[in-house]
């Protein structure tokens, strides 16, 4: 579609620019990519030598998709489920496999939370193991849903005080400095 082809080329054309010396973007990146990947160093990626780079990497295309999709009338691409589904489903399973290949012992541990009675131990496993294995489509539905609540919002607010344009100063006032207010609540 138009917005996603959009999204797509705004995004790569910002990235673009981080690739030049001595640009506006990239000296404002470096201290962002560096917050990030030192937070990223502090967890247990250690183990995964190479995931702080990626991570990173897709942390800050997230925010700029997410930034682009609070453009009036704009359809943010991290809303469609498919996004969201094709971005987390690759991560979730990549970390899922590391951990079993890292220690397999401590990742089927996880499966049984400590101090279960032993009768109910083959219940919570089976629940533990389908939590897990439902983990990316829950969050990736979450996802979805939030942003196009926030979306539509914003559309109405929008739709309301272009309506109410035509109607009393003081209502317009109130509709307008309302959106202003959502507006700023979505963009901190």
């Amino acid at each position: 579609s138009l917005f996603m082809t959009t999204n797509t080329l705004l995004v790569l054309m910002i990235q673009s620019s981080f690739w030049i010396l001595n640009s506006r973007p990239s000296a404002l990146k470096s201290p962002v990519s560096d917050t990030i990947f030192t937070q990223l160093t502090r967890t247990s990626t250690t183990y995964l030598k190479g995931l702080s780079t990626p991570l990173s990497t897709i942390f800050i295309m997230l925010v700029m998709i997410n930034l682009m999709g609070l453009i009036p009338y704009m359809f943010s691409t991290s809303s469609h489920l498919v996004f969201t589904l094709s971005l987390g489903f690759p991560i979730w399973l990549s970390l899922i496999i590391s951990s079993f290949a890292h220690s397999p012992k401590k990742t089927v541990a996880h499966f049984l939370p400590d101090g279960a009675p032993d009768w109910l131990n083959p219940f919570l496993v089976l629940i533990e193991t389908t939590s897990v294995f439902v983990r990316p489509l829950t969050l990736s539905f979450r996802l979805a849903a939030n942003m196009s609540a926030g979306h539509i919002v914003l559309s109405l607010m929008g739709i309301y005080c272009a309506a109410a344009w035509f109607s009393s100063i003081t209502s317009t006032i109130f509709l307008i400095s309302a959106a202003l207010g959502y507006i700023l609540f979505e963009v901190a």
